[in-house]
């Protein structure tokens, strides 16, 4: 396991992370989401032992990371822009890999070249960027490291490739217990591909949860009742989100859940329903409650422009 305790990562007088603490565990996928600046790249590189902790410890099976070469030699970084002289060839990498990683399987790297149809001979400045980010891919698996760390290792990839980066993962999760964890602006990507899922705000962890019973305090409602309602019959709850059709309404309530429902069951609903929340929805206000929303409207004032017409008054 890799565990993060209490780290925090200054530069100059930047605090890209402050007092985080998590784990990482083996055999499974690890979700980072976050805002823009959030701290995800900058945690990955402390969890590889790119980055030495301004204060706190990053441990691998209770052992410091930093500065250990044995414990980085189980350890795997992708960088969201990987480099890889363009002089250089999948073969010559491979031996770079190779040097730095004892576990390092040619193998497993030819048969990945040959799967992805890439030509390990030819220089990688001739490749495209897709290539390129295969290249890396397929460098990185054949590390056979017991942790892979990934930052938007997809972007660049088209839809049949990323399927397929996504199955790579999942066959070396199963075979041999890897640990992986990774970050996507594409929340979607996320919900379909993770076991757990850490929120990232300004440098500090929001929660980290299993991605199917989200640590959260958001909860959907569904309701319905005979007679007309409207959004009164939430009184006394935290509405953040409201919609009705005809007789059924479904709302984004935060509070205790048990409370909301003994609340909501003791009005004889014909129907009450929890339901999960997708993990864009948790997003979106979970963030919003951090204050990260923006109001289009706003760039707009109304003494600046007209009711009826919104031209700019003269």
């Amino acid at each position: 396991m890799i565990e993060a305790k209490g780290v925090s990562k200054r530069f100059a007088s930047v605090e890209a992370l402050r007092e985080l603490s998590l784990q990482l565990p083996k055999g499974g996928v690890f979700g980072l989401v976050g805002s823009n600046g959030a701290g995800k790249s900058t945690l990955l590189r402390l969890l590889s032992g790119v980055y030495r902790p301004s204060s706190g410890l990053v441990l691998l099976d209770g052992v410091p990371l930093y500065d250990n070469p044995q414990a980085k030699g189980c350890v795997v970084y992708l960088s969201d822009d990987p480099y890889l002289p363009v002089s250089s060839t999948l073969r010559s990498m491979a031996k770079c890999y190779a040097a730095a990683y004892p576990r390092f399987s040619h193998d497993y790297l030819q048969g990945l070249v040959r799967m992805l149809q890439l030509n390990d001979r030819a220089p990688l400045g001739r490749f495209s960027k897709g290539m390129r980010r295969q290249a890396a891919l397929a460098l990185a698996l054949a590390c056979q490291t017991d942790y892979l760390l990934l930052d938007e290792t997809f972007d660049g990839l088209d839809p049949v490739m990323r399927a397929l980066a996504k199955q790579l993962l999942y066959a070396e999760v199963e075979r041999r217990q890897l640990g992986v964890a990774l970050t996507s602006h594409s929340l979607r990507e996320l919900e379909d591909t993770c076991d757990q899922l850490a929120l990232l705000h300004q440098g500090g962890l929001v929660f980290q949860s299993e991605i199917q019973n989200l640590k959260t305090s958001l909860f959907k409602v569904q309701l319905a009742f005979s007679a007309p309602f409207g959004r009164e019959v939430f009184q006394g709850l935290s509405v953040l989100e409201f919609n009705q059709q005809g007789s059924v309404a479904t709302a984004i309530v935060r509070g205790d859940r048990a409370e909301a429902t003994a609340r909501l069951r003791a009005l004889s609903p014909l129907l009450l329903e929890l339901l999960p929340l997708s993990l864009e929805e948790v997003f979106v206000h979970e963030m919003g409650a951090l204050g990260y929303h923006f109001d289009p409207a706003s760039l707009f004032s109304k003494e600046e422009t007209q009711q009826d017409g919104g031209e700019p008054r003269s």
